[in-house]
């Protein structure tokens, strides 16, 4: 149980120091090789239906050239020695960039982004949209906050659901949940519904039992939303990590998220592992 492989995106024209911190202490907990890339859209893919200067084109060009070489150097600083194997791809695209990095997805076993919910304003040709690569890449996507200090993933929390997510995020995170010093799988339901709950948990833990790993569970009656309600068990178990399947769907390209999906999003007070 490991990931061969990280792939992790970084953000062109900002420090990536956090997510190349996070980055450095997986690849060495997993022993695992790193493919970084940084995928941008030129200015004029997204300015097509408007007038734009050509000076403006040209610099645009020179400042991505200058921005993709500082990312290769702080990349390359960050992890160096960390790792046996890097590699580095910086993409100019005419995707989307979550369309370009779920592409690149294909060569990893896990991808690691970052997200800052703090940020001004959100740049479609330097920013990823992390709810569309969740629901893209075809691989689990680690989450993590430009926010956090550190993350140790000794303590994580699993969302369960009885669902095709949820048993396809639990499988993901079995790299994760096996080098845990605490995990919790809760559930998160109608009190009259508590019942049924302790019998799924039942099963969900011994069949991590049979993988090795030690689980505590958590049936837990709804109070407030169910977004509300896992982080005030994320709290008290001091998680560092939650692990969630990802819901929603696609209205014409634009991928609607289900509550804890987005919530885990936006919020972004923990790193997440979503799975679809």
């Amino acid at each position: 149980m490991t990931f061969a492989t990280l792939m992790v995106s970084l953000q062109l024209g900002k420090a990536n120091a956090v997510l190349l911190q996070v980055a450095g202490d997986l690849a060495e907990r997993f022993q695992a090789g790193v493919i970084g890339v940084a995928a941008c859209r030129p200015l004029g893919v997204v300015c097509r239906e408007f007038p734009v200067p050509a000076p403006l084109f040209a610099a645009d060009r020179k400042e991505i050239d200058r921005a993709i070489k500082a990312a290769e150097v702080e990349f390359r600083t960050a992890l160096q020695g960390r790792t046996s194997r890097l590699e580095w791809r910086p993409r100019a695209t005419v995707l989307p960039l979550a369309d370009q990095l779920a592409d690149e997805a294909r060569a990893a076993d896990l991808v690691v982004a970052g997200i800052d919910r703090k940020a001004p304003s959100f740049d479609p040709t330097r920013q990823v949209d992390t709810s569309d690569l969740v629901m893209q890449a075809g691989r689990p996507v680690l989450i993590v906050p430009a926010s956090i200090a550190k993350a140790s993933f000794d303590r994580v929390l699993v969302d369960w659901k009885d669902t095709a997510e949820s048993r396809r995020a639990i499988v993901d995170a079995l790299p994760f949940l096996a080098r845990a010093a605490q995990v919790t799988v809760a559930e998160i339901v109608a009190k009259e519904e508590l019942a049924e709950a302790r019998t799924r948990l039942a099963d969900v833990v011994g069949w991590l039992k049979h993988h090795g790993i030690e689980a505590q569970p958590v049936a837990s009656a709804a109070a407030g939303t169910h977004a509300q309600s896992l982080n005030a068990i994320a709290h008290e178990r001091k998680a560092d990590l939650i692990v969630a399947g990802a819901y929603g769907h696609s209205r014409q390209r634009e991928w609607v998220l289900g509550g804890v999906t987005s919530d885990l999003l936006i919020r972004a007070e923990r790193c997440a592992l979503l799975s679809r």
